[in-house]
């Protein structure tokens, strides 16, 4: 049965939206095509793997991961039901997704801000202060993760001090990993105006010795920010996966995105990290903090942010023509 036709355009500007979604160092290791029969295929891009940092390639998988859920996102917005054939052709890895369309009955304004918070949503790398009525807070994105593939565990307070010695392990078993910072400062160097992480969204040595779960990132001249919140208080989040097949890697990812927009929405700052889950030595720290005979695959500190500051600037983007190709439709 052939796809249902959705204009271009609406196609166009929902990727668009989505391809705000988060990456590793904002690396966008996706590629998509609108197909002659009119649905949208997704691929990982392996020109834009991290080989350094993410030696599997299991990063970037997340990434798409991410982006694809934003999608859905988008297009509901838009008032279409995106649905979703994960790896549509065994023989071909790097082909993630198809996707063809349904329409919706009724937009509701719940999908409007879910799109909406698409935009809201920052990487904060600065300190947090506690969220309200946290067990709510936890309850809340919890239930944001459903399905068989990927759980969602909170890192107890108690146990925070051997999670930021985990997080100290991974940065010590790299000090002398030349590719993995040299990797790393190109991504952060700023010559890129479409991609890596700006400056912008750095810390300063004070700031980053306040936050004492992150990957230690250049340092920046910023001035000291959110003085008054002292040391980071976030809670942390840990996204598992039950086995390690690529399929459920990228379900982590449309996770990973569906928490962080539910925390957008409940006005929730957040900060992903990853750099604990690319050695196993500090991976193996995790699993038993949570006692789960699981991978972990991603952290999210989450917490709260000063109402009234102003959101730090959007990271770049590429072109949406450089990650989206249309091709002819048969006349």
């Amino acid at each position: 049965m052939p796809a249902i036709m959705v204009d271009t355009e609406v196609i166009r500007s929902a990727l668009q939206l989505a391809c705000r979604a988060p990456s590793l160092h904002n690396s966008q290791p996706w590629r998509w095509v609108l197909d002659e029969d009119g649905a949208v295929q997704l691929f990982l891009d392996k020109n834009r793997v991290l080989y350094s940092t993410d030696r599997s390639g299991r990063e970037a998988l997340i990434s798409c991961g991410a982006v694809l859920d934003h999608f859905r996102v988008a297009m509901a917005a838009a008032g279409w039901t995106a649905n979703v054939d994960l790896f549509p052709n065994p023989n071909n890895l790097v082909h993630l997704a198809s996707i063809d369309f349904t329409p919706m009955e009724f937009v509701t304004d719940g999908h409007r801000r879910r799109a909406d918070a698409i935009l809201l949503r920052r990487t904060d790398r600065l300190p947090f202060a506690e969220p309200q009525d946290r067990e709510s807070v936890e309850s809340l994105l919890s239930r944001t993760v459903t399905g068989d593939a990927v759980r969602l565990d909170v890192i107890p307070d108690e146990l925070r001090a051997e999670l930021a010695e985990a997080s100290q392990l991974t940065e010590s078993l790299r000090l002398y990993d030349t590719s993995y910072h040299a990797e790393l400062s190109w991504w952060t160097g700023g010559y890129e105006t479409e991609e890596g992480v700006p400056g912008s969204s750095l810390l300063s040595a004070s700031e980053s010795d306040r936050v004492d779960v992150e990957r230690n990132f250049p340092v920046t001249r910023n001035e000291d920010r959110r003085p008054s919140y002292g040391q980071d208080h976030s809670r942390i989040l840990v996204l598992s996966t039950y086995d390690t097949e690529r399929a459920s890697v990228l379900q982590c990812g449309e996770a990973l995105s569906a928490v962080l927009l539910d925390a957008t929405m409940a006005g929730l700052a957040t900060c992903t990290l990853t750099h604990i889950t690319e050695l196993g030595a500090s991976r193996e720290i995790v699993s038993t903090l949570i006692d789960q005979p699981t991978t972990p695959q991603a952290l999210i500190r989450v917490g709260l942010a000063p109402p009234l500051e102003d959101l730090p600037p959007a990271t770049p983007r590429r072109p949406i023509d450089d990650v989206f190709e249309v091709r002819p439709r048969d006349q």
